[in-house]
């Protein structure tokens, strides 16, 4: 698997070595040897897929203390913009965000340490994304940033996406309560 270290300590672009032939593609989506090699030592709790229809934004969610949670995310159908915002105080890049194009295409992995608000937007119908998290979702420590927070100057690429009406309340980057 080849990694790309980004700005952002601890954010991992995942490259999976893929082998392809006339029958269609095979790569490891995960490899916790390959993960524990490059210091990432941890277990996931808990898989989630959701399957969204094009122009579909869900986030930006974090989880706090002692719930916060790794993901290890990507796209196995269809493709999303996928957007992190770091949430830790005394990081270097507090409050900055990073987004990645991840497609069934490119079969492209992102490791989001504990530490991000997350989300994305769906580019296509049908589109079915995966993540993997190391701890189990609670519903007492969640927490989450409104997609749309001018502070943030995040490009969605899209005026009105479609957007629930939980995530439609959400507080601004400026009110934002977490532990981290």
């Amino acid at each position: 698997m080849e990694i790309e270290k980004t700005e952002f300590e601890g954010l991992l672009i995942l490259h999976p070595r893929i082998f392809k032939d006339e029958r269609g593609y095979f790569f490891e989506s995960f490899n916790q040897v390959e993960f524990h090699m490059l210091g990432l030592i941890t277990t996931f709790a808990q898989d989630n897929q959701s399957c969204s229809i094009k122009n579909v934004l869900r986030g930006l969610h974090f989880q706090n203390p002692p719930y916060e949670q790794g993901k290890l995310v990507s796209v196995v159908a269809g493709a999303a913009l996928d957007v992190v915002v770091d949430i830790r105080r005394n990081s270097n890049t507090f409050g900055k965000h990073y987004s990645i194009l991840l497609s069934e295409e490119n079969n492209t992995l992102f490791w989001i340490p504990p530490g991000f608000a997350h989300g994305f937007i769906t580019l296509e119908d049908n589109t079915r994304f995966m993540y993997k998290c190391t701890k189990n979702y609670n519903k007492a420590s969640e927490g989450g940033i409104i997609w749309n927070d001018s502070a943030l100057g995040i490009e969605w690429g899209i005026k009105e996406p479609l957007v629930s009406d939980k995530d439609m309340v959400l507080p601004s980057f400026s009110d934002l309560i977490t532990l981290f």
